[in-house]
């Protein structure tokens, strides 16, 4: 069985302390940091930017895993992987037709950083099919996009069985990353569903035992 990977999300850290709050997600033994980016239009909220992954990709030694919920993936895809970014993931939903979608990944690629394409909770995981073989990451959301502290969907837990076996299927690497009302509970139901990433926000920032909860994810 593959290690788990366990991404904090700083969506709920503390933004007036966040390099410590990072730097504490690292001390605990997570390996990525997961940053979301909402620009008011693709989702109601807004959120970080691109000057904040260009302030903190180099302030710590985590993947910067960054999740943009934009509605013009193909121009800031990019501008994100040159801000710092390791992994650039982008929303199906976002473009109209495969055409951009792969034109997407490609300029993500090109922009120098590796690629995720995620799906709401209503998109059937079937439409990424066809996007496997170039994708380094799959983003299953577990909530809505557009803000922390939702409860878990189940239904998730299908979509994570159905592309679980289709990367399988197709021997490919490609992780496959959920995001949304994680905590001990739902995080081991996604892991026996076939998740390789555990996103968690406020179940772990504002807690006294950070750590303990960041093991515990990892021992899942």
């Amino acid at each position: 069985m593959k290690p788990i990977i366990v991404a904090p999300s700083i969506l709920s850290a503390d933004k007036t302390k966040i390099v410590s709050e990072i730097l504490k997600a690292e001390a605990a033994g997570a390996q990525f940091i997961h940053i979301d980016i909402m620009d008011g239009l693709f989702v109601p909220n807004t959120s970080l930017s691109l000057d904040f992954v260009k302030q903190i990709h180099d302030q710590h030694e985590l993947v910067n895993d960054v999740h943009i919920m934009v509605a013009n993936p193909l121009d800031l895809g990019p501008a994100y992987a040159k801000a710092g970014a390791d992994i650039v993931t982008f929303h199906y939903e976002a473009l109209i037709d495969d055409e951009a979608r792969k034109l997407c990944i490609a300029k993500i690629k090109k922009a120098g950083a590796k690629v995720g394409m995620s799906v709401k909770p209503n998109t059937s995981p079937t439409v990424l099919f066809p996007f496997l073989k170039q994708l380094d990451l799959v983003l299953v959301m577990s909530v809505e996009p557009g803000k922390g502290g939702q409860a878990f969907m189940p239904n998730a837990l299908d979509k994570i069985k159905v592309l679980r076996e289709a990367i399988d299927e197709r021997h490919l690497r490609t992780l496959l990353e959920v995001d949304g009302g994680i905590n001990a509970e739902t995080g081991k139901q996604c892991v026996t569903a076939g998740a390789d990433v555990l996103v968690a926000g406020s179940y772990l920032y504002g807690h006294e035992d950070f750590k303990a909860r960041v093991q515990g994810l990892l021992a899942l």
